[in-house]
């Protein structure tokens, strides 16, 4: 994907205007890392609802080592973002607000790494084969859902497809029905105590993450109001 931000035009156009590509000065190591560590988040929360519920214990430390890889990545975006913005001449106006941006973003983006890598964690240790029937398949839409909503987020930041911010809010509000529906069955006793309470955290990092894409596809069209 090398047309990182097609979006150039977000900042000048209404929210329900085609972004059209502008010449750019951004370097292609920046965005190789940006488009990078979007797919590294996607394929965390994936594996890590895939782990849980297949009790593949490996499969759950891998995404937990993947966290630390996220975090190196951001951690040397932003450090990069800020000497280019501090040091550099040759930025046009644009390229300015694209880097702004991102350095707004990315913070998102690693919090929604740590949310899948902490229900890595839960699956390392085993918790899928302690949960109930109903429980497993809210958390398994869950996890659906929350691939679903990382995808919109990505195709409105990568690909600057401003029509799936709209998207975006319509599935959080399933993400956040599905929360409703799996405390429910969290009070039905139907799991020990100690699980219980450890699959209501689950869930509110399910819950969290399609917080984080809303934040994202706000930030990135210039709207206010994020959480």
């Amino acid at each position: 994907m090398t047309s990182l931000f097609p979006m150039y035009r977000l900042f000048k156009s209404g929210p329900e205007s085609e972004p059209t590509p502008v010449p750019s000065t951004i370097d292609e190591d920046l965005k190789r890392d940006v488009v990078r560590v979007f797919a590294l988040v996607g394929e965390a929360i994936a594996e890590a609802t895939h782990a849980l519920l297949a009790g593949d214990r490996e499969l759950a430390k891998r995404v937990v080592d993947q966290d630390v890889e996220i975090d190196n990545i951001v951690n040397a975006l932003v450090k990069k973002l800020e000497t280019t913005l501090l040091s550099s001449e040759e930025l046009s106006v644009e390229d300015k607000r694209v880097y702004l941006t991102l350095m707004r973003i990315l913070p998102e983006v690693e919090r929604n790494g740590d949310l899948a890598e902490h229900i890595a964690r839960r699956a390392a240790r085993n918790l899928g084969s302690e949960m109930s029937p109903r429980s497993r398949g809210l958390i398994e839409r869950m996890g659906e859902v929350a691939s679903m909503i990382w995808r919109e987020a990505t195709d409105v930041i990568i690909d600057g497809k401003i029509g799936a911010a709209g998207a975006i809010e319509d599935i959080d509000d399933e993400l956040d029905d599905l929360h409703i529906s799996l405390t429910a069955e969290l009070t039905s006793g139907s799991m020990s105590v100690p699980v219980a309470v450890e699959v209501a955290l689950m869930a509110r990092f399910y819950e969290r993450f399609g917080d984080h894409c809303v934040n994202l596809a706000r930030r990135q069209i210039g709207r206010d109001g994020a959480d």
